[in-house]
């Protein structure tokens, strides 16, 4: 007799919870081992323990935007270069347009808020597991828009730099400081200076405030 195939269809979904806040961590698990056909494997509560705990085995990964030390959008990053069949749904406090964009450009398949029900959390890695794309309705029609508006740029000044590094000068130009700029785009304290770094680099320019007064004479740093 032949074997049953093991596929969506006759196993649960797999899912690895990402937060560093131990009751909403365990909360979310126990809620997901409530529901037919979905499975908790993993438990992590920073980019370290994602890495090592999220294998193969997983099919969905709940991710929290702030882990600590570590950023939820880096780490999303670096488990799909890993295991690109992983679909990330983040879930998280953060509604700025920021952060929306910075994990769809990382890979995240949905978002949703923290205030979501539990039928809105379900139905959502029902959604990514079967390969879709879902956001909350609070932040959707804002994900839309700075979506949009990033595809229609015209002018792209400093084409040498990185998208990301290209943001991280405009807030640079801004006059924020790195903590500040960690914050607004969802990023560690050293993933900043290691951007802000390069982009000096890349600018041939030798400090921040060099770097601030070129950014704004190509248009960068406005509101």
């Amino acid at each position: 007799m032949d074997e049953p195939a093991t596929d969506r269809t006759t196993r649960p979904i797999r899912v690895a919870v990402v937060d560093d806040h131990p009751v909403f961590r365990l909360g979310m698990a126990g809620l997901l081992g409530s529901l037919a056909g979905i499975e908790v494997v993993a438990l992590a509560e920073d980019a370290a323990q994602a890495v090592e705990r999220v294998t193969e085995e997983v099919d969905v990964v709940l991710m929290d935007l702030h882990l600590g030390e570590d950023s939820g959008i880096e780490t999303t990053r670096t488990l799909i270069r890993a295991l690109p069949h992983l679909a990330v749904l983040v879930i998280t406090m953060d509604e700025d347009d920021e952060s929306v964009v910075a994990a769809v450009r990382a890979g995240a398949r949905g978002y949703l808020l923290k205030s979501a029900s539990p039928e809105e959390v379900e139905r959502g890695i029902r959604a990514v597991a079967n390969g879709e794309a879902i956001m909350g309705p609070q932040v959707a029609a804002r994900a839309m828009a700075s979506l949009t508006g990033s595809r229609t740029s015209v002018q792209v000044p400093f084409p040498e730099l990185s998208d990301r590094e290209r943001e991280v000068l405009d807030l640079v130009a801004r006059g924020f400081d790195n903590a500040t700029i960690a914050r607004r785009l969802v990023l560690s304290p050293k993933t900043v200076r290691n951007h802000v770094s390069n982009v000096l680099a890349k600018l041939g320019v030798p400090d921040r405030a060099q770097a601030m007064i070129t950014a704004r004479r190509a248009g960068l740093g406005g509101e």
